[in-house]
């Protein structure tokens, strides 16, 4: 993540006008702004690191003479009390940006860090572990990216991706007559060439009526792995087979055992536990 994109330059902007980065008294009234310091970004516990150009480019915009001596890198496996950056310049501008810079990291690496969880257990198996769009609002990019860190892959990155007709778009459909074959056909008739069609299923039926309508990708949703083992076998490679739904760390690799291509994760994005990092000013 070398150049970040537009969007996130704006998400940077906003987190430091929401904390009044360039409107803190406490470091008005203590600290001259003269003065530099040196320091670190610690790991306190072991992970993977993703967020590091975010967390400069946080800094940066408050005061572009920081100057940061990077030791790790995105995708970086840390151990405890190990350096990520060290850093030097004006302790004013690092005691404002601090909090937020740290905001992003933290979030961005425990995303890293558990996608990698999952994705070790699974290894030695064709699974692929993706995210899903849960994601905290704004932060889309920001999650994403750090799923790749940590080695996983990422499904649709907004609506306009591909088209997945889920339990909704069903329900609404039958109010006008039609089911799930007709909605994947018609969906495959008004769609681009260059876009999938992908339907969510519950059942062994559902899964045979998915396949005979001509979807291209096969989600199957909160099955129980004998069910999604028939499911794999029933479609045969003749569509791509994602496994979704309540599926953890306890639980993933019996769901890849089955054979599946792709396992969503949403816990990776929607219930982040940052890691543990801490930004040390040398005395």
């Amino acid at each position: 993540m070398q150049k970040l994109p537009l969007e996130v330059i704006e998400l940077i902007k906003l987190a430091l006008r929401e904390d009044q980065a360039f409107n803190d008294p406490t470091t008005s009234a203590l600290i001259d702004p003269s003065l530099e310091v040196s320091g670190q970004l610690i790991a306190k516990q072991e992970g993977i690191i993703s967020g590091i150009e975010v967390f400069i480019a946080t800094f940066a915009y408050i005061d572009s003479d920081i100057v940061f001596d990077r030791t790790l890198h995105d995708g970086d496996q840390v151990i405890n009390g190990q350096s990520i950056i060290d850093f030097h310049g004006s302790a004013s501008s690092i005691l404002r940006g601090e909090r937020t810079a740290l905001n992003f990291i933290q979030r961005m690496s425990g995303i890293a860090s558990e996608t990698n969880k999952y994705v070790k257990l699974v290894e030695d198996l064709k699974a692929t572990i993706v995210d899903t769009r849960k994601t905290a609002p704004g932060h889309r990019y920001l999650d994403k990216y750090s799923v790749m860190m940590g080695g996983g892959s990422n499904h649709r990155f907004n609506l306009s991706d591909g088209i997945l007709i889920k339990d909704n778009h069903l329900v609404v459909l039958k109010k006008i007559g039609l089911d799930n074959r007709d909605a994947v056909i018609q969906a495959v008739n008004r769609s681009s060439h260059t876009i999938n069609v992908e339907i969510e299923v519950e059942s062994i039926e559902e899964v045979e009526t998915a396949l005979s309508a001509g979807a291209q990708i096969i989600m199957l949703d909160n099955m129980d792995v004998n069910t999604m083992s028939e499911a794999v076998s029933l479609i045969d490679g003749k569509a791509v087979v994602e496994a979704s739904g309540g599926i953890n760390l306890n639980t993933v690799r019996s769901v890849a055992e089955t054979g599946v291509d792709l396992i969503s994760v949403g816990s990776l994005t929607h219930s982040v536990q940052g890691l543990d990092l801490s930004l040390d000013i040398q005395n």
